[in-house]
């Protein structure tokens, strides 16, 4: 049994690393537990808007992100069936970061290199969480056990923690992703601007990191070859190439010098609105952020940017917790009361978030649903009306601010 955590995270992610960064930063250490053995990169990369480059700020790393990503200039979309442009989104001129696709990889190592040596703890998988008096006792699979005044789950779409508040595994949206990187020895000319096509229940990108390396996506409705495409990634890089449509030859051109290693299938999952409703966020000492609390389809672009929200709020609410002085002195008494002000933060930290998250979950379900969605009328809702509406979506949902980290508590 080791000695008593004041916070315990699990999950070693972007919201993990980020909320035990921000703790650090208002003086509260913590301990990450990460399952793997190393940081874990799956991905490859994520579009920053202008909330999550506030957040990031707000942990003091964004400048470094900055100085190795191209700010992007806009959006334009295609369609894979005629080939033609149907909308273009110019972003305003860059504020707090602007809009950039950042290297996952990247991200995950400025986190972990800016944390206390010994943060981290690798090779820790959580097998189970009990009641131990006021903490939570957490059992890991190498058989030891932590005690923790707070839990925190930040450990992605098959929470253990969240599984344990009570909430369902995500579900299947019926959509399907593949996702890649390529990097050029010469510039790929693709400029500054990210470039989304959409067709007849297929949705592809290809997003700039900077002006040799290209990240991309690509969603489809499968049949039932997923199972068999797992096991053969060169029969599933030629299904993409296959739906690819009138795509310019210069974007096909980025997907066919691909590595084939890269075409794996990722089934799109999220959590249905309703849950986080009827659900609980928070249950004393315990709670989620991130993937474990809003899992949602990519469409948005505002997945990474929610957990980095979620991690500078929660530390917040967890820090003024933990460092406001117990009006009693007696231990047991002292004890009871700092419990009450972490379930306290707690609730705060719930009560900003649960709303948001519902939000971004439901808007970003919609919006992967009509743009993927088959048919006349679904194609005039999409190009005509669904184009224009993204515009200001997009930008609205980027304007949220997760504030300042202060130790004014």
């Amino acid at each position: 049994m080791e000695n008593v955590v004041d916070v315990l995270i699990v999950g070693a992610g972007i919201g993990g690393l980020t909320t035990a960064l921000g703790l650090h930063s208002l003086g509260i250490r913590s301990l990450v537990l990460e399952s793997s053995d190393d940081l874990r990169v799956t991905g490859y990369a994520l579009t920053l808007w202008t909330n999550g480059w506030k957040a990031l700020d707000a942990v003091g790393i964004g400048d470094s992100l900055r100085q190795n990503h191209d700010q992007l200039d806009g959006i334009i979309t295609t369609s894979l069936i005629s080939g033609d442009k149907t909308s273009e989104l110019l972003f305003p001129d860059p504020e707090e970061g602007g809009v950039r696709c950042v290297r996952r990889k990247f991200l995950l190592e400025c986190l972990a290199k800016a944390l206390p040596s010994g943060t981290i703890k690798f090779s820790s998988k959580v097998v189970a969480i009990e009641e131990y008096g006021l903490l939570k006792l957490v059992h890991l699979a190498d058989g030891t056990s932590i005690k923790t005044k707070v839990l925190i789950g930040c450990d992605g779409v098959k929470s253990v923690v969240a599984k344990w508040l009570g909430f369902k595994a995500p579900a299947f949206t019926g959509r399907c992703a593949v996702r890649g990187c390529l990097q050029r020895e010469s510039n790929h000319n693709f400029g500054r601007k990210a470039s989304l096509y959409v067709g007849e229940g297929v949705r592809a990108g290809i997003i700039p990191c900077d002006d040799k390396t290209l990240y991309w996506f690509f969603t489809w409705t499968p049949s039932a070859e997923v199972k068999e495409m797992k096991r053969n990634p060169v029969k599933l890089k030629q299904l993409v190439l296959s739906k690819l449509g009138e795509i310019p030859e210069a974007a096909r051109a980025v997907i066919e010098e691909t590595d084939v290693s890269c075409f794996q299938p990722a089934p799109l999952q999220y959590r249905p609105p309703w849950e986080l409703m009827l659900g609980n966020i928070v249950k004393g000492n315990v709670c989620v952020a991130g993937d474990a609390l809003h899992p949602m389809t990519p469409d948005l672009g505002q997945g990474g940017c929610a957990a980095l929200e979620d991690a500078v709020i929660l530390a917040r609410c967890v820090a003024e917790a933990l460092l406001k002085k117990p009006s009693s002195q007696e231990g047991e008494k002292a004890e009871r009361e700092q419990q009450e002000q972490v379930e306290m933060g707690l609730k705060k930290y719930a009560s900003e978030r649960k709303w948001r998250s519902i939000a971004l979950i439901g808007t970003a379900y919609m919006v992967g649903r009509i743009q993927q969605s088959s048919g006349v009328f679904a194609k005039f809702i999409r190009d005509k009306i669904l184009s224009k509406f993204l515009v200001g979506l997009l930008l609205r949902n980027a304007k949220f601010d997760c504030g300042k980290l202060t130790s004014s508590f």
